[in-house]
Parts: C-alpha cells; sequence; structure tokens
C-alpha cells in the first residue's frame, strides 16, 4: 500500500499560479513552479523554465530575518545556486514585492529571448 505522500506525489500534476499563467498566456513561455532540477538533491526552483534553463527565485524574509537571511539558510541557498550555475542554469532573484512587475517580466524575456525583443 503506498503511504499518503508517495500517493500524492505520483497523482500530483504541476501547480500553476498566477505568475506561470501570466508567463504562459503573456510570453507564450512554460514556466514551473516549484520545479526539482537536481538529481540527486531535493532542491526546488520557485520558479523554472526548463526548456531555457533559466530559474526564479523569489527571496522572502527580507526584512524578517526568514530563512533566505539567517546563516544557515543563506549558505544553503549559496550551495544550491552555485550548483545550478554549474549544471548550466541561470538564477535569477527577486523578492515577493518584486516578483510581478514589469522589471521582473522583463528580466525573464529578455533572459529568454534577448533584449532586442523588448
Amino acid at each position: 500500500m503506498a503511504t499518503k505522500k508517495t500517493a500524492q506525489k505520483r497523482n500530483s500534476t504541476p501547480t500553476r499560479d498566477v505568475f506561470t499563467i501570466i508567463c504562459k498566456q503573456d510570453y507564450g513561455l512554460e514556466c514551473v513552479k516549484e520545479y526539482r532540477f537536481h538529481p540527486t538533491r531535493m532542491w526546488r526552483f520557485d520558479y523554472a523554465f526548463p526548456e531555457h534553463k533559466i530559474a526564479l527565485e523569489v527571496e522572502g524574509g527580507v526584512y524578517t530575518q526568514g530563512r533566505h537571511t539567517r546563516p544557515e539558510g543563506f549558505l544553503g541557498d549559496i550551495e544550491k545556486y552555485n550548483t545550478a550555475t554549474l549544471m548550466g542554469w541561470r538564477v535569477f532573484r527577486c523578492t515577493p514585492s518584486t516578483q510581478y512587475t514589469k522589471a521582473t517580466f522583463d528580466l525573464i524575456k529578455n533572459a529568454v529571448f534577448g533584449e532586442k525583443n523588448e
């Protein structure tokens, strides 16, 4: 008998949210939320464009001593981002307050299509 966690994993579909929908509808880009990019580590990107090996990490808790700014979380992020870079990924970072801004969407668009398509 499969455990609840195994059953959820097997039956799960990719998570869709406003960001992934905007990427698809406005830019024609397939965006995957919580994309597991490493074959053995449990690391996930907040958002990934696997076809282009581009990731967006939304760094929360910047002003509240959240996970990304405490020493252990910060050091873990360094290892994750460096490993991703070695694997050929381009990792961009934003905060929750800048995730839906024109600047962030332009960053992704320019990374995929180049600046000439602004």
